[in-house]
This record gives C-alpha cells, sequence and structure tokens, in this order.
C-alpha cells in the first residue's frame, strides 16, 4: 500500500505564481508541495503504518488465541463402586425326593403353597408296605415265643443239675454218677445257648419291624422347613423309581423374606470387595426402585469362563415385601471406598494438556496475515502465545491447570479416589470454587 500526500488547492496562495507556459504539459500539471508537508510526511506514513498493524496484527492475534472452558473446584462426597450382575436366590432352598419307589397317591400341596416343617405333601400307596409290616410283627411276635420256651428249658435244665448236686452231696458222692451230672449241665449250659438266640432274634424280627415302619412313614413325603413352594414335578398317579437316586419332587424356598444374590465380579475388582461392604442393585421388575444388600461373602475360588476369570460375591437381601423372587437378574454397585467432604475436580481437568493445544493449533491454526508476514520477525507464532506458555519440561506428576488473568497456570496436586467422572485432589493452593481448565478450543470464525 502506497500513501500519498494530498495536495491542498490552496498550495498556490502559499508560493508566487510563475510562468508555465513555456514548460511540458507533464511538468505543468505537477504542482510541488509546499515544504512543511515535506516533513510531516514521513511521520504520518509511521503513524499509519504502526495503526494498521494494531489492528490488524495484535487484534487478529489475540481473536486466534484459543478459548479455555474451565469448571470450579468443588468439595463433596465421592463414593467408589464395582458393579456387577448376578441373580437372587433363596438364603436356603431345599430340593425334596422319594427314598422310596411306588406310584403317587395323593397330592397335598401346589406351587406357591406356604408351608410348614413337617407338613405333608404328597402320598405313596402303602398297601405292600403295610402287608410287610403285618408280616415282621408276627415274625416278632414268632420270635419272643422262642425266647419263653428256651427260658422254661433253662429253668427246668437248671432245677434237674440242682436236684443232681444236692443228691451228690447227701450221697456222700455215691449218687448220681459223674455221667449224670455232666449231662444235666450240658443240658443246663444248653438251655442257655437257645434263649440268647431266641432273643437275638427277638431283636431282629424288632429291626426289621422299625426298617418297614420307617418306610412306611417316609411314604408320607413332608416338609423338612418352612418355606414356599417353588416347583411341583408329580402328578397323582404317577410311578416314583428310587432304585438309583431319588428322583426330585418338590423345591422349596425357606423363607423368601431374606435372600441371596450372587454376582460376578471380575478378578480387576475383587481385590477392593471385602465382607460387610453397602451395595445398591435394581432388577427389570422394578426399574424406578432400588434395593439395598450387604456383602456377606467374597469367595476365593475363581469361575473361568470363555478364559475370563471372575469369582462369585454373595449378598444379603432383605425382601419383606416378597417383591423380589428367586432367579431374578440383578445389577449391583458395591460401595468399596468412600470420601466425604473432600476438594474434587473433573477428570477432565487431570487429562487436560496444554502442549496438546499447542501442538493441535501448529497444525491447524489460521494462516499469518500479510502484516504478520510483514511485521518484524514475521509475526507472533502459535507456540509463542502468551495465551498458552510451552513448559520447559514434560512434568510426570498429575497436574491441573488454573486460569489465572487468561494465562493457564500449572499446579501440582495429589489423587485421591475416583467414581469415573469426579477425583479426589489435595494440594498447595487449591480451594473451592478456584476454576480448573477441562478443555480448550478455537474461536469460531465469523
Amino acid at each position: 500500500m502506497v500513501i500519498r500526500p494530498y495536495w491542498f488547492p490552496f498550495s498556490h496562495f502559499m508560493q508566487p505564481k510563475q510562468s508555465t507556459e513555456n514548460l511540458p504539459d507533464i511538468i505543468r500539471s505537477a504542482r510541488p508541495a509546499h515544504p512543511l508537508w515535506k516533513g510531516l510526511l514521513p511521520a504520518l506514513v509511521l503513524i499509519a503504518g504502526a495503526l494498521l498493524y494494531w489492528h490488524f496484527g495484535r487484534n487478529d492475534d489475540h481473536e486466534n488465541d484459543p478459548i479455555f472452558k474451565t469448571e470450579n473446584i468443588d468439595r463433596g462426597d465421592i463414593n467408589l463402586t464395582v458393579t456387577a450382575t448376578g441373580n437372587l436366590a433363596p438364603t436356603n432352598q431345599v430340593t425334596i425326593g422319594s427314598e422310596l419307589s411306588g406310584t403317587v397317591s395323593e397330592v397335598l400341596v401346589d406351587i406357591n403353597d406356604t408351608v410348614k416343617m413337617d407338613q405333608p405333601l404328597a402320598q405313596l400307596d402303602t398297601a405292600k408296605l403295610a402287608q410287610q409290616t403285618e408280616r415282621n410283627r408276627a415274625i416278632l411276635l414268632s420270635a419272643e415265643a422262642r425266647v419263653t420256651l428256651a427260658m422254661a428249658t433253662l429253668t427246668e435244665n437248671t432245677a434237674t443239675l440242682a436236684r443232681y448236686e444236692d443228691l451228690l452231696r447227701l450221697s456222700d458222692g455215691k449218687t448220681p454218677s459223674k455221667a449224670q451230672l455232666d449231662a444235666a449241665q450240658a443240658a443246663v449250659d444248653r438251655s442257655k445257648a437257645e434263649l440268647e438266640s431266641a432273643k437275638a432274634t427277638v431283636n431282629e424280627a424288632q429291626a426289621n419291624l422299625r426298617a418297614i415302619e420307617r418306610d412306611l412313614a417316609k411314604s408320607i413325603i413332608r416338609s423338612p422347613v418352612d418355606g414356599i413352594v417353588l416347583s411341583r414335578t408329580v402328578e397323582v398317579g404317577q410311578t416314583v423309581a428310587a432304585s438309583f437316586t431319588a428322583p426330585v419332587l418338590f423345591v422349596i424356598a425357606e423363607d423368601l423374606r431374606k435372600m441371596d444374590l450372587v454376582v460376578t465380579v471380575a478378578e480387576s475388582d475383587i481385590g477392593r470387595v471385602a465382607a460387610r461392604q453397602q451395595a445398591s442393585f435394581t432388577v427389570d421388575a422394578w426399574p424406578m426402585r432400588t434395593y439395598q444388600a450387604m456383602v456377606q461373602r467374597v469367595a476365593y475360588g475363581s469361575v473361568i469362563t470363555n478364559n475370563v476369570v471372575t469369582y462369585n460375591v454373595e449378598l444379603g437381601v432383605e425382601n419383606s415385601d416378597l417383591s423380589l423372587r428367586p432367579g431374578m437378574t440383578a445389577t449391583a454397585d458395591i460401595s468399596v471406598a468412600r470420601a466425604e467432604q473432600v476438594l474434587q475436580v473433573p477428570n477432565a481437568a487431570l487429562r487436560f494438556d496444554p502442549q496438546s493445544v499447542l501442538d493441535f493449533l501448529n497444525k491447524t491454526g489460521p494462516k499469518r496475515t500479510l502484516v504478520q508476514a510483514l511485521s518484524p520477525g514475521g509475526g507472533r507464532p502459535w507456540r509463542q502465545s502468551p495465551a498458552i506458555q510451552k513448559p520447559a519440561e514434560r512434568s510426570k506428576e498429575t497436574r491441573v491447570w488454573i486460569l489465572r488473568d487468561g494465562v493457564p497456570v500449572e499446579c501440582p496436586v495429589t489423587v485421591g479416589i475416583t467414581d469415573g467422572r469426579v477425583t479426589e485432589v489435595t494440594g498447595e493452593g487449591l480451594r473451592e470454587g478456584l476454576p480448573v481448565i477441562i478443555s480448550a478450543a478455537l474461536p469460531a470464525k465469523p
């Protein structure tokens, strides 16, 4: 841009008139400036150039400075949780079968029925067992009669032996003979043995009778616990075969007002989970409701599925309103650590790095203007922007950047627990309400 001085029309009044009749036309068209304007011309050029540089250079640089987004340091509670999924189950689930084979003659309960301990659930046909019971009772009576007979024989033989001994003493050893005395003694010993054998037969008959009576009692299938019938797989007239394994007839859950939630925790998180930690969970059946639980047991044994190692964690659940049912899928959040009323910053503030912003601006920043190119030093490059100062050496410690007078200032911090959104921080100069930078962006083009 070339700036010419303005030729005022009154300049010819400030100098004597000269004849131009004998001069060429191009010379006659040029009028020399007054000497005063010759001195002001360089100063006007310098002032105009400075104003243009100020407008097109300095303002353009600040217009292209990045815009920082900040959030204030806050104070509050941070709860670190481990998320896991699993299924609800009764605290005690009993599978009821039959030790006897036979035909089901009666079913007394159905699914969802509430039962008490020793309450009859089903009845097997007992005709055959009743016959066996009567036969064993008869055998027992016969054995007891033989005991009575053996006792009478023993009494008789004992009396005979005593009479022989008295006669031997009275006859001064002459009668009876030694053979007769020995025979009487042998008869007594034989009677004692027969009595013991008869008693053993009685015991055997009694044991057989008790066994048959026990089988007869087992033909009535009873509930071993107080609970709710979850399933029933038997019908009247069905034949139950218990030759090798006991068939499953009923499944009863004991007291559904207390349940267990068994979740699988990844091996990367299992080290943080411990007994008596609080947890909350939700189920698909009641998406707007949150249930409370407590960690009861953390398994040491692992479960490997498709080369993924997990561990089972058992949580105790209160179910007083019976809204939860066995088998429901639940998503639990286990509270493994908690910090109350601590300074916290967004995780984005810990990831912010001015050097990355510098690298981005050096690659994507706008081209320098003509004034910048013509100015001394070629204009201000991006890497020398006063808004972003390049650190002499990249710090390896955790830090945040605080915006002071439009310039990011590094502030080292010590981090604590994090919930994935905010992180606990401590450090010199940190206070609640202090703005920290979380991101930077180029200004929008008009």
